[in-house]
């Protein structure tokens, strides 16, 4: 027995063992139930941080639970390496991004292997490797061709510092969330996803809880932030009419301004619609409305979080523009709402008799 405990020396030891003996590699085994145990791969920032040591901590601890239960278990890792942290880092280090990476993912593995995790290393990937990366883009190119993605142009929030896109949920408060900058609203083209194409399948999943395959099991807050996300609307789309030029001669939108609306029982009681600052009618009455040009830029300025949406004081000032009631041919005034959001429906809404208690806080 030992007079002193020298844990470094022990350590040392049992992980020559654990790698000699390839103690956490993983084969096929069919007579032992199967379990992936697989955590959020991290970003190689440099160094692991008491957040990844919890994150895989607590995936090793099932892991090894469930191997003491019979279970062939796979926990495997790799590296979310391939984006914009990366080149803003080449920037600020001088560095060729490459390099910057791959040092990190050196280091901070060394870091994993100290701490014993039961990871299958085999298994280790990178999204920056081409031999990773290549299927990702062969991926795409095959939802491209089927048409579940597409090219289009939407608005987006643009950071001006790190010189990108951000989520709505990387804007805090109109601010970028990793520079402080603020965020401003720009029309570029993009790929998407034809997410909204499977929204009755995914809603169908998350309705169905006893259904092994999908969410069965997950709190019901889950099976609802899924709902959320899904976004279904029903409602009915209006079309408005007008004789509204742009600077070439042709009618803005082919002459008409589109309104989806859930509520379609109100369409007589329409008294204005209120378009987005991204809607075409707004940006061609801002070309000669000066006032109406700065309300606008100051309407791009942060974040479209639902919360934030929700907090936002509610303004709007009039084009002096007009468009045509669908049913009853009257002429309709178009203002823009900086609550108005290009990417729910049209870009438009309307509202109807009891909202001139509204009008009054308009600009």
């Amino acid at each position: 027995m030992q007079e002193t405990f020298d844990p470094q020396t022990l350590e040392r030891a049992a992980q020559q063992r654990w790698q000699a003996s390839d103690a956490y590699r993983v084969g096929e085994d069919q007579n032992k139930p199967k379990y992936y145990a697989c955590s959020m791969l991290p970003y190689p920032s440099g160094k692991l941080h008491m957040g990844h040591v919890r994150n895989y901590t607590i995936n090793d601890m099932l892991t090894r639970q469930l191997r003491m239960k019979g279970y062939n278990v796979l926990m495997p890792m790799g590296w979310d390496a391939f984006g914009l942290p990366a080149e803003n880092a080449a920037l600020k280090n001088g560095v060729p991004p490459a390099q910057w990476t791959y040092d990190n993912i050196a280091y901070m593995k060394k870091q994993m292997q100290a701490m014993g995790l039961a990871i299958d290393w085999s298994r280790e990937v990178a999204t920056c490797d081409a031999s990773y990366y290549q299927w990702n883009q062969w991926l795409f190119l095959q939802m491209l061709d089927k048409g579940i993605a597409y090219r289009k142009t939407q608005v987006v929030n643009w950071d001006p510092v790190d010189q990108t896109v951000l989520a709505n949920e990387q804007v805090i408060d109109g601010k970028g969330w990793r520079t402080g900058a603020v965020v401003e609203k720009r029309e570029i083209p993009g790929y998407y996803l034809n997410i909204t194409g499977y929204a009755e399948e995914l809603l169908s999943a998350v309705a169905n809880p006893d259904d092994p395959d999908f969410l069965s099991g997950w709190p019901e807050r889950v099976r609802l932030m899924q709902e959320n996300w899904i976004g279904k609307s029903a409602g009915v789309r209006f079309a408005f009419t007008h004789d509204i030029k742009g600077e070439d001669g042709a009618l803005i939108g082919d002459g008409k301004m589109y309104v989806f609306t859930t509520r379609a029982d109100t369409i007589m009681g329409v008294t204005f619609c209120a378009v987005a600052p991204e809607h075409p009618l707004a940006q061609h009455a801002a070309r000669h409305n000066p006032a109406l040009a700065a309300f606008i830029a100051e309407c791009q300025q942060g974040g479209t979080t639902e919360a934030e949406m929700a907090t936002k004081e509610k303004v709007g000032m009039a084009t002096g523009l007009q468009v045509k009631h669908p049913l009853t041919q009257a002429m309709v005034d178009v203002w823009v709402g900086n609550y108005v959001l290009m990417s729910y429906g049209d870009g438009a809404v309307i509202y109807f008799w009891y909202i001139w208690l509204w009008r009054e806080t308009v600009i």
